[in-house]
């Protein structure tokens, strides 16, 4: 099976993983976008049992209660999400991947958090809080 990969801007924290994708979408919370400093993040999900780190292991930051969100401690780079309501998954931000351009959201998650002057007209489901 074809292993998918990512990396962080200074390339010391690196992933790999083969399961498929669960998930892929742009999430507009306020915790994303402040994590990101951007207006949306992106993400994708895919099982852990697939999933490893490959090169430094991310630092982790417990942003609320039952979520962690893992970023290099070199760069700084924002690497990924888990929280314990998605159980046996990872959630990667889609900008990590070594081929980004290849990343496909398929819907909008917490869009009625999203900031008033950003706009994506691109027809996907738009889900007002989580997709659960």
């Amino acid at each position: 099976m074809t292993k998918t990969t990512g990396h962080c801007f200074c390339g010391a924290v690196t992933f790999a993983y083969s399961g498929p994708q669960t998930w892929a979408c742009y999430c507009h919370c306020t915790d994303c976008r402040r994590n990101c400093a951007a207006p949306v993040a992106t993400f994708l999900g895919t099982p852990l049992d697939g999933f490893e780190w490959t090169g430094q292991t991310p630092k982790q930051f417990n942003s609320s209660k039952g979520v962690i969100r893992h970023f290099c401690d070199t760069c700084g780079t924002p690497m990924a999400f888990q929280a314990d309501h998605y159980v046996g998954e990872i959630h990667l931000y889609a900008a990590t991947l070594t081929e980004p351009e290849t990343f496909e959201p398929r819907s909008h998650v917490y869009y009625n958090s999203r900031l008033p002057w950003f706009h994506l007209e691109d027809g996907l489901k738009k889900y007002g809080g989580s997709a659960d």
